[in-house]
């Protein structure tokens, strides 16, 4: 039996919740910075991810704004056909970010660039739901582990669950470049190096 318009638009605006929320920790976002950037109050942005509240387009425009995506990647809308990725960077604290990957469900696939400068003082550890993956491609990554301290030269992975306080930086005052893979309900991937919340 086909399913109503009704039953479809139903099913496309809960699927909106988990883009937003999968959206927002890909980016390390809190709610709060999340509703200064859209003028959109906390309460709404919480009730939006949580599918209690249906977004308006004149929620989900913003939104998009705000996280550099097309409205068709909130929505779920259908691929027109052209399997290319239409890399639009996102700029923070100093690093640039290319999505790689499509939408925002599942696993997503991010090159990170941090140029060259001085190095940098761990500012604060970022905490939200997911697993995450990194593979220094040139350069050495720190990665501040809830207590580990650890370097990571080109060629080197490691995974870990990021409820674990974590935070990534030059090792040095080289250009570094590397990849992650983040699963924002909680996918892993099976690599050398990993570490675990106790």
């Amino acid at each position: 039996m086909a399913q109503t318009p009704t039953t479809d638009s139903d099913d496309v605006l809960a699927a909106v919740g988990p883009r937003l929320r999968a959206l927002r920790t890909a980016r390390h976002l809190t709610l709060a910075e999340l509703s200064s950037t859209t003028g959109i109050s906390v309460s709404t942005l919480s009730r939006l991810e949580s599918g209690q509240r249906r977004p308006t387009l004149e929620q989900l425009l913003p939104l998009a704004r705000a996280h550099g995506v097309p409205l068709d990647d909130l929505v779920g809308a259908p691929a027109t056909g052209d399997p290319r990725i239409h890399i639009r960077p996102i700029s923070r604290h100093g690093m640039t970010i290319l999505p790689l990957s499509r939408g925002a469900g599942g696993v997503q696939v991010f090159k990170h660039l941090l140029p060259a400068g001085p190095t940098l003082p761990v500012v604060s550890q970022q905490v939200h739901e997911g697993h995450e993956w990194v593979y220094v491609i040139r350069g050495r990554l720190r990665l501040v582990l809830g207590e580990h301290d650890l370097v990571l030269p080109a060629g080197e992975a490691a995974e870990f669950d990021t409820r674990t306080p974590h935070w990534f930086g030059r090792a040095d005052e080289q250009a570094v470049e590397f990849l992650s893979l983040f699963g924002p309900q909680g996918q892993r991937m099976h690599v050398r190096a990993q570490t675990t919340r106790p």
